[in-house]
């Protein structure tokens, strides 16, 4: 029997995309500018802390915009010690397979999916988000085989909790030349994070987009604890001093190349319970200030925040508010912002 697919239309190669959609010199030399200093972060040549934060999910490029505009005028005032990457994430997973899967499905979430509108509009919002703020974003790379379609303006990559087993992640990570977070699995086996890592840092040959490619290892690739789910399905927290202390000897034991954790305050951690991100994201910065072990290998927080505290329904339309999970609003990360800035050692 033939696949049950129907083709519904041929879309453009990522290099087709980015001659109809070119970048500036000027956005190019941004991306190489921020790109080098986060490297710098991750090899230790750097103290500056790294903070990845932004909305759980770009769905209205307004309010993002908007958002990151706000936000670049706070890392002014904190460059000296914290380097922001903010989250424009454009697809999103589902557990379910159904919902709201992102700009890249939905420019509009009240519309139809419409995958070519999609690939052009987050192209053209993160090329925005770099010429009016300087600020070069993270992604999650949920679909391995799309990373090219923004490849020359993102400056991050996290691999999602589903996703770290899988080997193409894992290969396509070995070969972005960009820092790839891995996160911890929904079980919690800290082992599987390590080996995707291990797998990542090494040079790999494979199919990709129809090429046979080979890569040289990246060795920025690290760590993302996000917490985990128990055998009933509740959330359990892993970025205790003991947790971060355990994957410190997992690094050890593997010789694996920049050893670093960046803490998700958000998800399994704080149960989605969006406020508990001030208080996890304390306790994470006093772990580092005890000890120099952590300190050294702890190099940033992954924060969900956008304008409105909360979340909402499709369709309410409440500007600035999560349309996925819930967020902090705008007057709180100003504050633990500021409250980092003062405690980070």
């Amino acid at each position: 029997m033939e696949m049950q697919m129907e083709f519904l239309r041929q879309l453009p190669t990522p290099e087709k995309l980015k001659e109809q959609f070119p970048l500036t010199d000027e956005v190019k030399e941004i991306k190489e500018k921020r790109d080098e200093e986060i490297a710098d972060i991750f090899r230790g040549k750097s103290n500056k802390f790294l903070v990845v934060i932004g909305p759980c999910s770009a769905d209205d490029e307004e309010a993002v915009v908007d958002y990151m505009h706000r936000l670049s005028e706070v890392q002014k005032e904190i460059e000296d010690k914290i380097f922001i990457i903010p989250r424009v994430y454009t697809n999103k997973p589902r557990t379910t397979g159904t919902g709201y899967k992102g700009m890249l499905h939905q420019p509009n979430p009240e519309k139809e999916e419409n995958l070519l509108s999609g690939l052009i509009s987050i192209r053209e919002m993160h090329t925005r988000i770099v010429k009016e703020t300087g600020f070069t974003c993270a992604e999650e790379m949920l679909y391995p085989s799309n990373h090219r379609y923004l490849s020359d303006l993102l400056s991050y990559v996290a691999v999602g909790a589903r996703s770290v087993e899988n080997q193409e992640h894992r290969l396509v990570a070995s070969g972005v030349g960009i820092p790839v977070g891995m996160k911890n699995p929904p079980s919690g086996d800290i082992s599987v994070m390590m080996n995707s890592i291990t797998a990542a840092q090494h040079e790999q040959e494979f199919i990709y987009r129809t090429w046979e490619v080979k890569t040289t290892g990246n060795p920025l690739t690290h760590a993302i604890m996000r917490g985990y789910v128990d055998n009933y399905g509740r959330s359990k927290p892993n970025y205790h001093y003991e947790n971060l202390r355990l994957v410190y000897e997992a690094y050890k034991e593997r010789e694996l190349e920049n050893p670093a954790i960046i803490v998700d305050t958000n998800h399994a951690n704080s149960g989605k319970q969006y406020l508990e991100q001030i208080r996890i994201a304390k306790d994470v910065i006093h772990s580092r200030n005890i000890s120099e072990d952590i300190k050294g290998i702890v190099k940033g927080l992954m924060i969900e925040s956008y304008l409105e505290d909360g979340s909402q329904q499709i369709g309410e339309g409440i500007y600035g508010k999560s349309i996925t999970d819930p967020c902090l609003g705008w007057e709180k990360t100003k504050e633990l912002l500021g409250l980092l800035y003062e405690i980070i050692d």
